[in-house]
């Protein structure tokens, strides 16, 4: 299987725009995922191409015990992860209010991403979600499903979709819709 990243002419969504190299920085809270998550992760991420290449940037979680402020917790995970964010980049927050996406509109997406010549960074926060500083900061909200996902789960299934959409993209064998 050829996952080089040749480009098409055309793709199932209509013409391809001529794209420049775009990062896609995953900015998630935890570390020390399980083998399985790490396994499924890397997988997805190695087969995107360089012109969207998937980079995990992790930022530790807050200590969470039986008195933990949570609120403060939330606060100080989504200030790590802002401060991660790459300098000019479209920021898109995975929020389960967010707005929901077909896998042909994540495509379209994709390649606007693509297209606007700048990098994108993912947030995912931790348990218990984003805080208003990091939803502020986003331009878009982005929801996987009304289903609530294990947050070590989220990022196999965004690596997953990222190279499915990518594979609309280009004709990719992969989607077979």
């Amino acid at each position: 299987m050829d996952f080089s990243g040749t480009c098409s002419e055309s793709s199932a969504l209509g013409p391809v725009r001529a794209s420049a190299r775009m990062n896609i920085h995953l900015i998630a809270v935890g570390e020390k995922m399980p083998r399985w998550v790490q396994d499924g992760y890397s997988e997805y991420a190695k087969r995107l191409p360089t012109e969207c290449a998937l980079r995990l940037i992790e930022v530790p979680a807050g200590k969470r015990g039986k008195n933990a402020d949570v609120a403060r917790i939330i606060r100080e995970e989504s200030e790590r992860m802002l401060a991660a964010i790459p300098k000019g980049a479209n920021v898109v927050a995975l929020e389960v209010g967010g707005r929901s996406w077909s896998t042909e509109q994540l495509a379209q997406n994709l390649e606007d991403w693509m297209g606007s010549g700048r990098d994108l960074a993912l947030l995912v926060g931790g348990p218990d979600g984003l805080g208003d500083s990091a939803r502020k900061a986003a331009g878009q909200l982005w929801s996987l499903s009304p289903l609530t996902l294990p947050h070590p789960l989220v990022r196999v299934v965004l690596a997953e979709q990222l190279y499915r959409a990518w594979s609309i993209l280009r004709n990719h064998p992969y989607h077979r819709a």
